[in-house]
C-alpha cells in the first residue's frame, strides 16, 4: 500500500523543531537554554528544506547501532541514533504499549528533516517501531518521523510536555521508566529540562549496556569524562545536588558504552565514567576547588 505524501511542516530554523503553525518566537528557544538568533526568528517548510538540497546521512556507530544526520546542517546539528531491534517476536514492553508499537527499530533523537529518500533508506534498514526524544530541544520533525512508519508512537516525558510545538494521536505521555520496544528502556533522570531522558539498550555483538545520553550525560573530549549543563551554547551549569542527583538515578546500571547527541562517544567504563565526573563537577561548582582559580 502506498505511503501518504509527506506534509509540509514548519520548522524553527535554529533549534529544527516543527510547529503547528510557524509563526512568532519559538518558545524552545526564547528559553534561556537557547537562543534567538541575532538576525531574528526564522521558519522554513520541509520543503523548502528539501529544495536546498538537505538529505539524512546514515552511518553505523556499532553494531546494531545506526547515527542519523541531517546535511548540511539543520537546526541544531544534533546525531540522532536508531537502534535496531532484536529479534523477540511475541514479547511486549514493560509497560504494556509495545503493542502498539511498529516491529522496526527505535529512533532516539529525531532529525529536524525528513524526505523520502530518508524513509526508504530507514525501511531497508527495519523501519522504526518507537520514537523518543531525550529532551525538547531534540524532538525535531518526531511526527513527521512517526507518521512515514504507520503512526508508530512518539513518547514524551510528561514533565515535558508543555513544550510541544506540535500535537497529534502518536504522542504518549510517560513518566519514570520505560521499554517503548522490548529490549530498550527510557529512564527520565532530569537536569537539563525536568524530563530530560537517557535510552539503554544492550548490544547483540557483545551484551554491553549501551546509554545515549542525549545533552543529560554527555561524552567530552577527555577520555573516560563526562559532563551535565543546564544550557549548552549559554554555558549554564547545574548544581551540584543536581549533578549527583542524575548520577544516582543511573547508579544501578553496568553502563559501558556512551553516545552524546553530537556524535561524541565514550566506549568504555561509561558508569565509572559517571560516577567520577559528577563528583569533580560537584566539587567544582560548590567552590572545593576556589583556591585554584
Amino acid at each position: 500500500m502506498p505511503r501518504p505524501p509527506l506534509s509540509d511542516v514548519v520548522v524553527c530554523t535554529a533549534c529544527g523543531v516543527e510547529s503547528a503553525g510557524g509563526a512568532g518566537v519559538c518558545p524552545i528557544c526564547a528559553d534561556e537554554r537557547q537562543y534567538v538568533p541575532a538576525d531574528g526568528q526564522r521558519w522554513v517548510s520541509r520543503s523548502e528544506l528539501e529544495a536546498s538540497g538537505r538529505r539524512i546521512g546514515i552511518a553505523e556507530a556499532e553494531a546494531g547501532l545506526l547515527s542519523l544526520r541531517t546535511s548540511p546542517k539543520t537546526g541544531i546539528g544534533q546525531t540522532c541514533y536508531l537502534a535496531q531491534r532484536p529479534e523477540r517476536d511475541g514479547q511486549e514492553g514493560r509497560d504494556g504499549r509495545a503493542g502498539r508499537a511498529g516491529t522496526g527499530g527505535f529512533l532516539f533523537d529525531v532529525p529536524p528533516y525528513i524526505d523520502d529518500a530518508a524513509v526508504e533508506a530507514v525501511a531497508a534498514l527495519g523501519g522504526i517501531g518507537a520514537i523518543v526524544a531525550s529532551h525538547p530541544h531534540m524532538y525535531g520533525m518526531q511526527l513527521e518521523w512517526s507518521a512515514a512508519f504507520d503512526g508508530v508512537p512518539v513518547f514524551v516525558s510528561r514533565r515535558d510536555a508543555e513544550w510541544l510545538q506540535r500535537t497529534g494521536p502518536a504522542i504518549e505521555l510517560f513518566d519514570g521508566e520505560i521499554e517503548p520496544l522490548p529490549g530498550v528502556r527510557v529512564r527520565e533522570v532530569g537536569g537539563h529540562f525536568p524530563g530530560s531522558s537517557v535510552a539503554l539498550w544492550r548490544s547483540p555483538e557483545d551484551g554491553a549496556l549501551v546509554m545515549l545520553g542525549g545533552d543529560t550525560i554527555s561524552p567530552v573530549a577527555r577520555r573516560g569524562w563526562v559532563t551535565f549543563m543546564r544550557s549548552f551554547p549559554n554555558y549554564l551549569p547545574l548544581s551540584a545536588a543536581v549533578v549527583r542527583r542524575i548520577a544516582a538515578a543511573v547508579a544501578d546500571l553496568d553502563v559501558e558504552r556512551i553516545y552524546g547527541n553530537f556524535g561524541q562517544r565514550l566506549l568504555s567504563g561509561g558508569s565509572r565514567a559517571i560516577a567520577e565526573s559528577a563528583e569533580r563537577y560537584a566539587a567544582w561548582v560548590s567552590g572545593a576547588y576556589d583556591h585554584l582559580t
